[in-house]
C-alpha cells in the first residue's frame, strides 16, 4: 500500500472542489445570461397548471442549470400575480428534476474534454468579445472547469482506493441515515448540491462509493439544499419564504418516503444503466456507478415530481400555513414591486424587472391623471402631491437598482436597454411631476377666483383633457413596452390638442366681447388652465419623441 500524504491530497481535493464549484458558477452564468431572458418569458408564458409548470421548471433549470434563479423567477410572478402560488409549487417540483441534468453531465468521463473546452470558451469570451458568443463561452469554460476540477480531485482520491480506514469510513456510509446526513451536511456547507452529487460521482468513478451509499448522499444533498433555500428566503417577502417552504417539504418528504426503498430504487437505476460485464471489482463499480448514481437521481426527482404534482394545492396550503401573513407596519411611503436584489447577477432578467417596475410607476401616474378632474372639483390636489413622492421614491429604488446591474457585464443590446430605462424612469417622473406641479397650483387659483367657466367652455376643456389624458396614457405605454405605434398615436394628437385650442380661442374671444362682469377674471383663469393641459402634453409628445426612430420621427413631424 502506498503512503498517503494528507497535506498534499487535501489541497488536491480543495483545489479541484473549487475549480469544480468556480466551474458551475461560470457555467451557470454563462447560460443565465445567454438564455436568460428566453427562459423568463418561457416560465411566465408556459405555467397555465400545475404539470405544466413542472415540465417548464424542469426545462427552464436543465437550460440554465441553477433552480435558485428558477425560484427567484417564481417568487417574483407569484408577487406581480402572473402567477398562482399553486402554479408555482409546480415549477419548483419540476426545477428538482431540472438540476439532475447536471449529475447526468459529470457522470461522463469527459477528463479528455476539459482542456479543448477550455480553449474553446476562452477564445469565444476573450477574442470574440462580441453579442452572445462570449456567453456561450463562458458557459463552455466552465463544463471544461467542471470536468478539469473533477479529474483534480479524482487524482487527489485515487490514492484511497488501497487505503483500509478510508474504505471502513465509507462501509458506514451505507447506513442511509449516516449517508443522508453526510450529503447534507456536505451540501450546507459548500452551498451547493451539485457538488456533493459531483464528489460523489468522483468517488464512484474511483471505485470508491456503492449505488446505495451514493443514493444516500443524494437524499442528503438534496435536504441541505433546503438550507440554502431557507438562507436565501430571510429578509425576504412572504411568497419567497413560501417557495423556500415548498422546495425543502419536496425534498426531505421526498427523502423520507424513498429512504426504505433505496434497494428498489438502486436495482431501477442498475437496470437501466450501461453494465460493464468485462470488468471485475473496483474497475467494475468505477465504470457502472457514476451513471447509476445520475440514473437514480434523475428517477428519484422525477417520480417525486410525478408523485406530489396532484397534491400542489395541499403543499401551497402547507407553505401558507409555515409561513402566515404578517401584519407589518408600513413606514415606507410606497415600495418597489419588482425589484429584485437576486437576479441582479442576470442583466436580462433584472433588466426586466426594472421595466416591470416602470410600468408600476406608470400606472400610477395614470392613477393620478384620473384623479385631477375630481381633485379641481374639490379645489384640493395635495393627494396628487403624495402621489407624486411614491414616484419619485420608485424612480430612486429603479436607479439604484440600475446601478448595481450595470456592473455587471453587459451585451450591446443589454447595454442600450440599461440606458433606455434610465431615462425612462426620467421621463415618468416628470411626466408625475407635470401633473403635481403644473397642476397644483390651478386649484389654488380657482378657489381664489371661485368663477364657473361656461357649459360650451367646460365642454371644450373637457374635451381636451380627454385628449391628453389619452396621449398621456399613449406616451407611457409607449415609454414602459416600447411600442411604436402608441407613440405615433401620441404625435398625430397634436393636430386635435391644436383644433381644441384654437376653439377654445374663438369661444373667448365671443365671451371677451360681452359685458359679463367677471369675464377678465374668467378668461384669465381659463387660459391658465389651457396653458397648464398644453404642458402635460408636451411632456407626453416628448416621451413619444424619446420612442420614435428618427426616420419614422421625420415623417411624423413633416406630415
Amino acid at each position: 500500500m502506498a503512503e498517503l500524504n494528507p497535506l498534499t491530497m487535501t489541497i488536491e481535493l480543495l483545489g479541484g472542489l473549487a475549480l469544480f464549484l468556480y466551474g458551475m458558477e461560470k457555467m451557470t452564468d454563462g447560460l443565465k445570461a445567454a438564455a436568460g431572458k428566453q427562459m423568463n418569458v418561457l416560465l411566465a408564458k408556459l405555467t397555465g397548471n400545475a404539470f405544466l409548470g413542472a415540465i417548464t421548471g424542469a426545462l427552464v433549470t436543465a437550460v440554465i442549470q441553477s433552480s435558485s434563479v428558477t425560484t427567484v423567477l417564481v417568487v417574483g410572478f407569484v408577487s406581480a400575480g402572473i402567477m398562482t402560488l399553486v402554479q408555482s409549487v409546480g415549477v419548483i417540483f419540476g426545477a428538482n428534476v431540472g438540476t439532475t441534468v447536471t449529475a447526468q453531465i459529470v457522470a461522463f468521463n469527459t477528463t479528455a474534454l476539459a482542456y479543448p473546452l477550455i480553449a474553446i470558451g476562452f477564445f469565444m469570451s476573450f477574442v470574440l468579445k462580441q453579442g452572445v458568443a462570449r456567453h456561450y463561452g463562458a458557459m463552455l469554460m466552465g463544463l471544461g472547469l467542471i470536468f478539469y476540477g473533477m479529474a483534480v480531485m479524482g487524482t487527489a482520491m485515487s490514492p484511497l482506493r488501497t487505503h483500509e480506514g478510508f474504505a471502513e469510513l465509507l462501509q458506514s456510509l451505507q447506513n442511509p441515515v449516516l449517508g443522508m446526513l453526510a450529503g447534507a451536511v456536505f451540501t450546507a456547507l459548500v452551498q451547493s448540491s451539485s457538488a456533493t452529487i459531483g464528489l460523489s460521482v468522483v468517488m464512484a468513478t474511483q471505485g470508491l462509493l456503492s449505488l446505495p451509499a451514493g443514493i444516500a448522499i443524494l437524499f442528503g444533498a438534496k435536504i441541505g439544499t433546503g438550507i440554502t433555500a431557507i438562507l436565501a428566503a430571510i429578509g425576504k417577502p412572504q411568497d419567497a419564504k413560501r417557495a423556500a417552504a415548498v422546495h425543502v417539504l419536496f425534498n426531505v418528504l421526498g427523502a423520507v418516503i424513498w429512504l426504505p426503498f433505496i434497494a428498489q430504487l438502486a436495482g431501477l437505476a442498475e437496470m437501466i444503466s450501461p453494465v460493464a460485464a468485462h470488468l471485475q471489482g473496483v474497475e467494475r463499480l468505477a465504470e457502472e456507478v457514476p451513471r447509476q448514481i445520475a440514473n437514480a437521481a434523475t428517477i428519484w426527482a422525477t417520480a417525486n415530481t410525478l408523485f406530489f404534482l396532484p397534491f400542489a394545492a395541499l403543499f401551497a396550503t402547507m407553505a401558507v400555513k409555515l409561513i402566515p401573513e404578517r401584519a407589518v407596519e408600513e413606514r415606507a411611503i410606497i415600495r418597489p414591486m419588482y425589484l429584485d436584489d437576486a437576479l441582479i447577477q442576470v442583466p436580462s432578467m433584472a433588466l426586466e424587472r426594472a421595466r416591470m417596475e416602470l410600468g408600476h410607476m406608470a400606472e400610477l401616474t395614470e392613477g393620478m391623471l384620473a384623479k385631477v378632474r375630481s381633485a379641481l372639483e374639490a379645489r384640493d390636489l395635495s393627494e396628487l402631491s403624495q402621489q407624486h413622492d411614491q414616484i419619485v421614491v420608485l424612480r430612486e429604488a429603479v436607479l439604484a437598482y440600475l446601478q448595481h446591474v450595470g456592473r455587471a457585464e453587459l451585451s450591446d443590446a443589454e447595454a442600450d436597454e440599461h440606458a433606455r430605462l434610465v431615462a425612462a424612469s426620467g421621463e415618468i417622473e416628470n411626466m408625475s411631476a407635470a401633473i403635481s406641479r403644473e397642476l397644483a397650483p390651478l386649484a389654488q387659483t380657482l378657489k381664489e377666483a371661485n368663477t364657473t367657466p361656461s357649459r360650451e367652455t367646460t365642454d371644450l376643456l373637457e374635451r381636451l383633457f380627454q385628449t391628453i389624458q389619452q396621449s398621456a396614457h399613449s406616451a407611457l405605454q409607449a415609454l414602459v413596452e416600447m411600442d411604436e405605434r402608441a407613440a405615433q398615436a401620441v404625435v398625430a394628437s397634436r393636430d386635435a390638442i391644436l383644433e381644441l385650442t384654437s376653439a377654445f380661442h374663438r369661444q373667448q374671444a365671443v365671451h371677451l366681447a360681452g359685458d359679463e362682469p367677471d369675464r377678465l377674471l374668467r378668461l384669465r383663469v381659463q387660459l391658465e388652465i389651457l396653458d397648464r393641459l398644453r404642458r402635460l402634453y408636451s411632456v407626453a409628445e416628448h416621451m413619444a419623441i424619446s420612442v420614435l426612430p428618427r426616420s419614422v420621427l421625420v415623417g411624423e413631424l413633416s406630415a
